[in-house]
C-alpha cells in the first residue's frame, strides 16, 4: 500500500513523519462500507422480523455486519486522535487545545448529523474524546492500554455493546498509537497472519454461539463477542489483502473513501434520507430492494472520492474540520500540473 505526503494539517491518518498511512485509510473506508449496510436499515425503519422469525437477509447481516464494523470504526478514530496529538505536539505549543478544538468541531458536526440519524457515531466520539482521551493523553501508554482493553472487554462480558464500547475502543486505539502501531504496519506481515487465523477461528465459534439465539442478536454476550472477534478478523484480513495484487487494485478506492470518512459518512445519510422513501413503504420487508441503495451509494462515493482527491487535498468536511482545528485557512486545491499552464 502506498503512502502519499500530507501538507500541514495535523491529519488523523498521517504518521509522525508526516506521511499518510494508506492502510489506515483503507481500513476506515472498509469500515464505512459495512456501517452503511447497518445504518440503512436503521434509518429507513425496515422490518427485520415477521411473526417473531428473523428474515433471511437481516439474519445474514446480523451475522456478518452488525457490531462488526462499528468497533473497527471506533478503534480507528482513537488511533487517529492519537496520531493527531503526536503531530500537533511537533507543531504547536498547546497541542491539547488543538485536540480539544478538533473534538468540539466533531461534536458540532455530530449533533447536526443526529437530526437525520439518531444514534450516529460522531457525537459520541467527540464527547468521549473530550471526557476520556484528553485527560488520559497525559497517562503512560501501558495505563491507557490497560484502561482501554478493560473498558472494552467488561461491557462485552456484560452483554453490552453499541455506544458503551466507544470509550474503551477510543482509548485502546489511542494507546496503540502511543505504542507506535501505525508506523509498524509494513512490518507486521507474519503477526497479522497469526492474528487473522486465531480471530477467524474465534469468529467461527462465536457465530455458532450467536446462532443459538438469533432474535436477541445485538443484545447478547455471544453477538458482542462475535462482533469483536470478527472485527479483528476483518481488519487483519484486509491488511493482508492489500499486500496482494487484488488488494493493490481495490486499495486506492478504499483509501479514497477512508480519507473522506466524515464526508462519506454524512453524505451517505443524506442520500438514504432523500432516496430511501422512494423505494420503501413504511414497515416494508423488501430487503432485496433496500440493499440496492447502499450499492449505488458506495459506487457513487467511490468514484466521487477518487475524482475529488485528484483535485483537492481533503474532502469538503475534512477541510472545514482542519480549518477549525488549526483556526486558520488550510490549502484545499492541489497545484495544477505545469503542463496545463494554470
Amino acid at each position: 500500500m502506498t503512502t502519499t505526503m500530507e501538507t500541514r494539517d495535523g491529519g488523523e491518518t498521517t504518521s509522525s513523519s508526516g506521511r499518510r498511512i494508506g492502510q489506515l485509510d483503507a481500513l476506515r473506508g472498509f469500515a464505512l462500507c459495512g456501517i452503511l449496510l447497518v445504518n440503512i436499515s436503521q434509518i429507513t425503519g425496515i422490518k427485520s422480523t415477521v411473526e417473531e422469525q428473523k428474515l433471511p437477509i437481516p439474519h445474514v447481516l446480523e451475522l456478518t455486519a452488525h457490531q462488526r464494523f462499528f468497533p473497527l470504526f471506533s478503534l480507528l478514530f482513537g488511533i487517529g486522535f492519537g496520531i493527531f496529538l503526536q503531530r500537533a505536539q511537533a507543531k504547536a505549543q498547546r497541542p491539547r487545545l488543538l485536540l480539544l478544538r478538533r473534538l468540539a468541531a466533531l461534536g458540532v458536526l455530530g449533533a447536526a448529523h443526529q437530526v437525520l440519524q439518531p444514534g450516529e457515531a460522531l457525537l459520541p466520539y467527540a464527547l468521549f474524546g473530550i471526557v476520556a482521551l484528553l485527560p488520559l493523553s497525559r497517562a503512560p501508554r501501558w495505563v491507557n492500554l490497560a484502561i482501554g482493553l478493560t473498558t472494552t472487554v467488561v461491557p462485552v462480558a456484560l452483554s453490552a455493546g453499541g455506544l458503551i464500547l466507544v470509550p474503551g475502543l477510543l482509548v485502546t486505539g489511542f494507546a496503540l498509537t502511543q505504542f507506535g502501531l501505525p508506523n509498524a504496519f509494513d512490518r507486521l506481515g507474519p503477526h497479522l497472519l497469526a492474528v487473522f487465523v486465531f480471530s477467524a477461528a474465534g469468529s467461527a465459534a462465536a457465530l455458532v454461539w450467536q446462532e443459538q439465539d438469533p432474535l436477541n442478536a445485538g443484545f447478547s454476550t455471544s453477538s458482542a463477542v462475535a462482533g469483536l472477534t470478527m472485527a479483528i478478523a476483518y481488519a487483519t484480513g484486509l491488511l493482508l489483502l492489500v499486500r496482494t495484487p487484488v488488494g493493490r487494485w481495490i486499495g486506492p478506492t478504499l483509501e479514497a473513501l477512508g480519507r473522506m470518512a466524515p464526508t462519506s459518512y454524512v453524505t451517505a445519510t443524506l442520500l438514504i434520507v432523500s432516496f430511501g422513501p422512494l423505494h420503501l413503504a413504511p414497515g416494508s420487508t423488501a430487503w432485496a430492494t433496500l440493499l440496492g441503495l447502499p450499492a449505488v451509494i458506495l459506487i457513487v462515493q467511490a468514484l466521487w472520492s477518487r475524482w475529488w482527491l485528484a483535485r483537492f487535498h481533503y474532502g469538503p468536511l475534512e477541510w472545514a474540520w482542519r480549518c477549525v482545528t488549526w483556526w486558520s485557512p488550510v490549502d484545499l486545491r492541489r497545484a495544477a500540473p505545469a503542463s496545463q499552464g494554470w
